[in-house]
């Protein structure tokens, strides 16, 4: 290492990739994958009038700073006002932006073994300690991450429901009582990333001003705009308000945005992508259920799949079906390993996923 000016904290840190992307795959099989069924993402695409306005865009023009037009309709959406709403790259740039916030060298923050792995990366990079407790019966479970927060004293908690990677998640009113246990000062961040394919009453019953918690929404999943990194964070107005000490003020771009205020304002549209999702849940469970897999129930816009064995197994499932072109992901933490996970597909998609399973289950017993 030439660059001796790094941070003891930086020179600790491996460089790390959460995810390693489809496209890195491919290149080194040397192929494109014929079904891309592991990023969740929404293959649906995004709304047609989310299409031409980001068409149309001048891109010669940075991006509102503010993200006006956007917060704007965000709070006429969610029945709040703008000083509620934050717009970020994705809630990952608003997860990286929270821990800037809040976390400092050994300060301790709580999350369950085996969620959502980016805010253990941003964690990590500034130097908080990060304490873990199990999934119960493949739910996150809010009693045990207040009763750890209470334990360390922890300034953030990090939660997802409806949950990644296992799908499943909590009525929004048991996590809203769940909250009287939470201890005071420390920070609930609520990751409602998928809540749009949930259950009603999924969503938390809180009002946006509550000091207990943040609520982050994305239009990566079922608007279909993964690739705009728009994401969205409702809050009380002075955590909002503390964003722009920290936040890249040029970060969102003008053609996202613009995407965003279209895709939000079709919401006939959304509600066409809900039912292809429901639609392709079924699918997949019935694929898995056809070659003796068990799917667990899900509130996403992906199935896990219970391989009913050990991670062995599990990934020698996934290696399979990725050698045959189908790109799909794993849990990476016991016992949810013993899983695959399957993103929702076209019809075509998931019938090149239906001729690729019994292979790689074939190839699986013979490891």
């Amino acid at each position: 290492m030439t660059n001796t000016r790094l941070t003891p904290l930086a020179q600790s840190l491996p460089a790390t990739v959460p995810f390693v992307g489809p496209e890195t795959q491919e290149r080194a099989q040397g192929a494109a994958f014929d079904a891309r069924l592991g990023a969740n993402e929404s293959v649906f695409g995004p709304s047609p009038r989310a299409i031409a306005a980001m068409a149309e865009t001048p891109q010669w023009m940075y991006g509102d700073p503010e993200s006006h037009d956007l917060r704007t309709a965000l709070a006429a959406h969610h029945g709040c006002t703008p000083a509620h709403i934050m717009v970020g790259e994705g809630i990952d740039g608003l997860l990286g932006y929270l821990v800037r916030l809040f976390v400092g060298a050994d300060d301790p923050v709580v999350t369950s073994a085996g969620a959502y792995p980016t805010f253990n990366y941003h964690v990590a990079g500034f130097g908080g300690t990060l304490h873990t407790v199990p999934y119960v019966d493949d739910h996150e479970a809010p009693s045990s991450l207040f009763e750890k927060a209470a334990e360390v004293q922890a300034k953030l908690v990090y939660l997802a429901n409806p949950d990644n990677p296992m799908g499943s998640h909590h009525k929004g009113k048991e996590i809203a009582d769940a909250l009287d246990k939470l201890p005071e000062g420390t920070l609930l961040i609520l990751d409602e990333a998928y809540v749009e394919c949930a259950p009603e009453g999924t969503a938390l019953p809180l009002p946006a001003d509550d000091p207990r918690v943040i609520r982050l929404r994305t239009f990566s999943k079922v608007y279909g705009l993964a690739g705009a990194r728009v994401g969205y964070a409702i809050g009380h107005p002075d955590l909002i308000e503390a964003f722009h000490k920290v936040r890249n003020h040029f970060g969102m771009n003008r053609a996202a945005q613009a995407g965003a205020l279209a895709a939000l304002a079709d919401q006939p549209y959304l509600a066409q992508v809900q039912q292809q999702i429901a639609h392709a849940r079924g699918t997949i469970a019935a694929v898995a259920r056809e070659n003796g897999l068990t799917p667990l129930p899900s509130a996403t816009n992906f199935v896990t799949i219970d391989c009913g064995r050990d991670v062995g197994f599990a990934k020698a499932v996934l290696d399979g079906l990725i050698a045959r072109g189908i790109f799909v992901r794993m849990p990476f933490v016991a016992p949810q390993n013993r899983c695959i996970r399957i993103s929702c597909g076209t019809p075509e998609m998931l019938a090149k996923f239906a001729a690729a399973l019994p292979a790689a289950l074939r190839d699986a017993e013979k490891t």
